[in-house]
């Protein structure tokens, strides 16, 4: 008799299992079998320490399949099944982000300091990607101010500067001069400070997927996906606008701010619709919204700002 293969895709890899246990231990409160059965299969709001936002329940939200199996994600190859396939190689345990620069006292936390300093969010952000498709995913993590309040930043942090992970042995896709590695990002002082910017730990209730930027990292919901880094290691605030990856790969078409826009289109992919993944390869497009359905809770940062200029 043939046996059907297995995708690696489809299997869930033995340390992100084990580091779902130890997601549990570093939050602090007694938790039954039955309640680990729920954090496993993203029936979160049981727990008491992870505050469900209701203001984007309507969304529909995208599978935890797709989420999880399409993917950009170069450290690990440029195509979309790539991340899912290689990188259960990465290894997410110990791990910590060293916050410095501008700051009162530069301070290293570990993946559970940070855990603790807040109670856990579970967010429904839509993520929109510069290509021209978009999902729904719900984000579990702690807003990124509640962090950079614990390191008092001074007043010469304009610009606060991401630096990701850099292990080419694990992260097969650094072998490649695909980008500058390591991966670095940025945003401005007012952005990061926002209350919708986060710092991710999981999504759908379970630790958050080597695939997906595990053990940590950045989801800004009114910029295109690659504005929010994944794996971080280094979080410096700095006076002056740092130069990101993809500004420095492809300087007339990625922009430090990369706001959703529908009405200014990347020179290759239109931004004025978008593909929505898991609604079926012939579903029509929809229309891209400004700020990617935000605006109004960050028009007002951009108010005075030529955004076909600072794109």
């Amino acid at each position: 008799m043939k046996t059907k293969k297995i995708l690696s895709s489809e299997i869930t890899p033995e340390h992100i299992y084990n580091d779902r246990r130890k997601f549990i231990k570093s939050l602090g409160v007694g938790i039954s079998a039955a309640t680990f059965s729920s954090l496993a299969f993203g029936k979160i709001s049981s727990l008491s320490n992870v505050v469900t936002d209701q203001s984007s329940s309507s969304l529909k939200k995208t599978s935890y399949k797709d989420i999880t199996t399409y993917n950009n994600y170069y450290e690990f190859g440029t195509k979309k099944s790539d991340p899912s396939e290689y990188a259960h190689k990465l290894k997410t345990d110990p791990w910590s982000i060293t916050i410095e620069g501008n700051v009162g006292q530069k301070k290293v936390f570990s993946i559970d300091e940070i855990l603790k300093l807040t109670p856990l969010e579970e967010r429904i952000y839509r993520l929109r990607c510069v290509e021209g498709w978009s999902m729904v995913i719900p984000w579990v993590g702690i807003p990124l101010r509640s962090l950079l309040k614990k390191v008092a930043p001074t007043n010469n942090a304009k610009y606060v500067k991401f630096t990701s992970l850099l292990r080419p042995k694990e992260m097969i896709g650094q072998k490649y001069k695909i980008l500058d590695w390591p991966y670095i990002e940025g945003l401005r002082m007012d952005e990061a400070m926002h209350p919708l910017t986060l710092l991710a730990v999981g999504l759908y209730g379970k630790i958050l997927p080597n695939q997906n930027g595990a053990p940590i990292r950045l989801v800004v919901p009114w910029k295109y996906g690659f504005k929010s880094t994944k794996a971080i290691t280094k979080i410096s605030l700095v006076e002056k606008m740092p130069m990101t990856s993809w500004m420095k790969a492809g300087p007339s078409e990625y922009g430090f701010y990369a706001n959703v826009n529908p009405k200014v289109d990347h020179p290759r992919w239109t931004q004025s619709s978008e593909r929505v993944i898991g609604e079926g390869l012939f579903a029509p497009r929809v229309k891209t919204k400004m700020f990617n359905g935000y605006a109004n809770d960050v028009a007002h940062m951009y108010k005075n700002m030529d955004l076909r200029k600072y794109f």
